[in-house]
């Protein structure tokens, strides 16, 4: 039976999936220890738990276990890579290399650190949402100590050029920074075959818990340092102190694991999904797919309802279907969409947009209400 209202807004956050859950309730009771506490056996089945997770973490990226280091989430991780990279790195160079449409995480923390003397370039991107590489080749200086471009965007889902990014970075000797908040879990990634030195993610992202998440930092060819953001304990490598979120950290390995193990059909049967809904609203005069649809993520669609005031038909869609028209991190700003904005689309045509992002929980039948529920209140304007 149908359930109202219907989750479409995915990209913004996703229920824990109850073998996510399951895996982690013993680590808040009997399993309650400090993965720090190396002398008694509370703290070796906490710290047990924590390198189970960063296997798990690490293996879903290609990466080695050494190479992950836990955060509170991709905020905290895209702060300590960009900063603690200048910071480390800065006796190199003070260029950086970014990309306007980049998550607000990753344009606030540039804007910091061009108050601390980094220069950065934000490369403009085209109609469908990339970047130029020879936009980036050109932005290329011999002081560019680190370029940060996200896998897949949080509002298209535009996939970006990683692999041309990253072997154009190795080849100028530059640290690569991508953001795969969107992307991990959702497509096939390999840290060493893109070339990626650095790489967030995070857990509510993926169907585990809010409050975690983590940073691939490379350690060999090359080796990449980073000056930590958070001191005290030397936790994490000294890269990130504190206590480890134990709970948090077993869920986060959890759904890396399940993503792994069903990635290949769980996102098919999506894509599917989200081309069936496309298909049929992009029947309806002045709806527009904005964004690369051959180089995006299979859960996503961002589609403008052109003629249609924005706010108001997002209020209508939303009675009964949770969806959103961008990030949930600007979702207060009455502004339209800046990413929309950078791609050249006009006010209007900004502003009404919305993004439905399905996941795998979705079904169906929630499909099939949404499709039939946006055509009458679209017809209704």
């Amino acid at each position: 039976m149908l359930k109202l209202p219907i989750y479409l807004d995915n990209n913004a956050t996703t229920p824990v999936d109850p073998e996510v859950l399951e895996a982690m309730l013993p680590y808040f009771k009997e399993r309650f220890g400090n993965a720090a506490s190396h002398t008694h056996s509370f703290g070796w089945t906490a710290e047990e738990a924590v390198k189970q997770a960063r296997e798990q973490v690490a293996q879903l990226i290609c990466a080695e276990p050494s190479e992950i280091i836990f955060t509170s989430g991709s905020t905290e991780a895209i702060n300590l890579a960009l900063k603690g990279g200048y910071e480390m790195y800065q006796g190199k160079g003070k260029h950086i290399i970014t990309c306007v449409t980049e998550h607000k995480a990753v344009l606030d923390t540039c804007k910091h650190l061009e108050k601390s003397g980094a220069e950065v370039t934000y490369l403009p991107v085209q109609a469908d949402g990339t970047i130029k590489l020879s936009d980036l080749q050109s932005a290329i200086r011999s002081d560019t100590i680190l370029i940060s471009i996200m896998l897949a965007n949080n509002e298209t889902g535009v996939i970006q050029s990683v692999k041309d990014i990253g072997s154009l970075a190795k080849k100028s000797n530059i640290l690569f920074f991508t953001d795969a908040t969107q992307a991990a879990g959702k497509i096939p990634i390999d840290v060493q075959e893109y070339g990626i030195d650095l790489l967030c993610l995070s857990a509510h992202k993926i169907y585990g818990p809010k409050g975690v998440g983590a940073l691939y930092v490379r350690r060999k060819n090359p080796r990449v340092r980073l000056m930590s953001q958070i001191d005290g304990g030397g936790h994490e490598k000294g890269m990130r102190s504190g206590t480890l979120n134990v709970p948090g950290i077993v869920g986060l390995g959890e759904a890396c694991r399940l993503c792994e193990r069903q990635m290949s059909g769980e996102s098919q049967r999506i894509r599917d999904l989200r081309n069936k809904l496309e298909s049929e609203l992009a029947k309806l005069s002045g709806v527009l797919i904005n964004g690369n649809t051959s180089h995006r993520l299979p859960n996503v669609t961002n589609l403008s309802f052109a003629g249609v005031p924005g706010k108001q038909l997002l209020s209508e869609v939303n009675r009964t279907i949770a969806v959103s028209s961008g990030s949930a991190c600007t979702s207060a700003n009455p502004e339209p969409s800046f990413v929309l904005k950078a791609m050249g689309l006009e006010d209007d045509i900004a502003e009404s947009a919305i993004r439905f992002g399905l996941g795998r929980f979705t079904t169906g039948e929630e499909i099939d209400y949404t499709i039939d529920t946006v055509k009458k209140i679209k017809t209704g304007f």
